[in-house]
């Protein structure tokens, strides 16, 4: 089961390149000009041993996988060594994977971590691929990210083999039996045990406060006074959480597609029925049609696909209704995605399923050879863990027919997918919705889409006002797709403002709108 709730970030999906950390390092990669450990200014975190704030990273060529080459370059990888526990700082540690390019230029201002969201997105296989749209900033700041703890290269978690995740896409994630059902949650409860297993002691210790606490190690030992931090999609709810717990360590940050977070659970899924449907909306009409309509008729497609799957090129496999969600999802993601879309429905409509499954795969990581990828699994780990509340299915069923008011395709999945995330979750999570306060902070750079659909324009100024006055600065773009900065259609504005604030310190006026 992928769940669309979780804020996924298709820059990391659509990463093109996977780099491990390599354990040696040659002299000319050790020769670091004193940015690998940290400098006398460096403000250490409260609490961390010694022998975890003094260390120096060991800066090496990154390797390749059997999946992609190592990246091209100068990246760089190291391991940084943190607690296992933040409540006990001095017992076992674990290792998290690190990727660095240093600034081109000489007039350095310091690290620019990045987190692409998920959560689960791996940012050491992103940050190559994504280093051309963050150009403008290359000079000036060393381009740095990670794996968080329990993702890819940083003890990362899979709860299912890929034989398992195959035979899952029969699971109907909209039952609409007490078979249906009872199949369908106890999926879900399957997943949480094989998490449990793979995971270990580990499964108690990912949360979204436990990587913040990773993340201000890290900023000390990259020798940064302050840290200057670019989150998308997920990684906007970290920001928060990092500004909360360290405001007086916040340098320039940016958030940008923002996640709601004052949204418990069901405001979250109800969140993003209404921003796919939005999305979809401005889709359908961009090709002609009555959203209402256009609507309808997919919803239609989809409610026959739940009693017939449809026929794909893929061999023993079908369309099911779950996959054609899917599939409609990713290229929402996206305006240039629209026209994938507009083929696949139209070939589903003919009675060939290929298209639609072929975007599903792309969505769920699926490569040709049937190897899926660990996002989902790092995701639902990470986000049971954040979130205490479970939802269960009489109390979804209750609230079934406002989802499908909001959205007649993407409600019921979203709904029924509250009360099959975390179900029977073998740890208990950890509060109804993030803390981000940040009294004291330099001003944030919030950044909403109007069209973003997977986290809508709404929660920008929810986040704003949760960081507290003098701290949120919203800037508004009016245009489509998931993200704003980089997006390519038209976000020049958008672009350019985030630069004045990262380069030189220039905070947009409140409110700014680019359109």
């Amino acid at each position: 089961m992928a769940r669309l709730v979780r804020w996924t970030a298709l820059t990391a999906a659509a990463a093109l390149l996977t780099a491990g950390c390599s354990g040696g390092s040659s002299d000319e990669d050790k020769d670091d000009g004193g940015r690998s450990s940290a400098g006398p200014s460096a403000a250490a975190p409260s609490g961390v041993p010694e022998a975890l704030a003094s260390q120096t990273l060991d800066w090496a060529r990154c390797e390749g996988t059997d999946d992609a080459p190592a990246p091209d370059g100068d990246w760089r990888c190291a391991t940084l060594k943190a607690p296992l526990d933040w409540s006990d700082p001095d017992g076992e540690t674990i290792d998290l994977a690190l990727i660095r390019s240093r600034a081109s230029g000489d007039d350095r201002i310091g690290s620019l971590l990045f987190n692409f969201g998920g959560p689960g997105a791996s940012g050491v296989s992103t940050m190559p691929s994504y280093a051309d749209i963050v150009s403008s900033l290359h000079e000036r700041y060393d381009l740095v990210s990670w794996d968080p703890r329990g993702v890819a290269a940083s003890e990362g978690v899979r709860c299912r083999t890929d034989e398992a995740i195959e035979a899952a896409e029969s699971v109907d994630s909209t039952p609409d039996t007490p078979a249906e059902e009872k199949a369908y949650l106890k999926d879900a409860a399957d997943f949480g045990k094989g998490c449990e297993k793979a995971a270990g002691k580990l499964m108690e210790h990912v949360s979204t406060t436990d990587t913040a606490r990773d993340m201000d190690l890290m900023r000390h030992v990259l020798g940064d006074e302050r840290m200057h931090y670019f989150g998308i999609s997920y990684g906007t709810e970290l920001g928060g959480v990092y500004a909360h717990l360290f405001p007086k360590h916040v340098g320039r940050v940016i958030l940008d597609a923002v996640v709601d977070p004052a949204a418990d659970t069901m405001g979250h899924a109800e969140n993003q029925a209404r921003g796919f449907q939005r999305a979809l909306d401005d889709y359908l009409e961009s090709t002609g049609q009555e959203p209402e309509q256009g609507s309808r008729k997919i919803a239609d497609l989809l409610e026959r696909l739940d009693a017939e799957p449809l026929p794909t090129s893929s061999p023993g496999r079908e369309l099911t209704q779950t996959l054609a969600l899917t599939g409609i999802v990713l290229p929402l993601y996206s305006e240039s995605g629209w026209p994938a879309l507009t083929s696949a429905l139209k070939a589903a409509e003919e009675g060939d399923g290929s298209e639609l499954l072929a975007l599903a795969d792309g969505y769920n990581e699926r490569d040709p050879s049937g190897r899926y990828g660990t996002t989902t699994h790092s995701q639902r780990v990470i986000s049971c863990l954040d979130d205490k509340q479970r939802p269960t299915a009489e109390e979804t069923k209750k609230l079934l027919p406002r989802f499908e008011k909001v959205s007649p395709v993407f409600g019921a999945f979203l709904g029924w997918d509250t009360a099959g995330w975390c179900h029977d979750w073998p740890v208990a999570g950890q509060h109804e919705t993030p803390e981000v306060s940040a009294p004291g902070a330099a001003p944030i750079l919030v950044v909403g889409n109007t069209g973003d659909p997977a986290t809508p324009y709404e929660g920008a100024r929810r986040m704003a006002d949760e960081l507290g006055k003098d701290v949120g600065v919203v800037l508004t773009w009016k245009g489509e797709g998931h993200g704003a900065y980089g997006n390519g259609n038209g976000s020049d504005c958008v672009d350019s403002a985030v630069d004045a604030y990262l380069l030189k310190g220039t905070v947009p006026k409140d409110g700014k709108v680019c359109s």
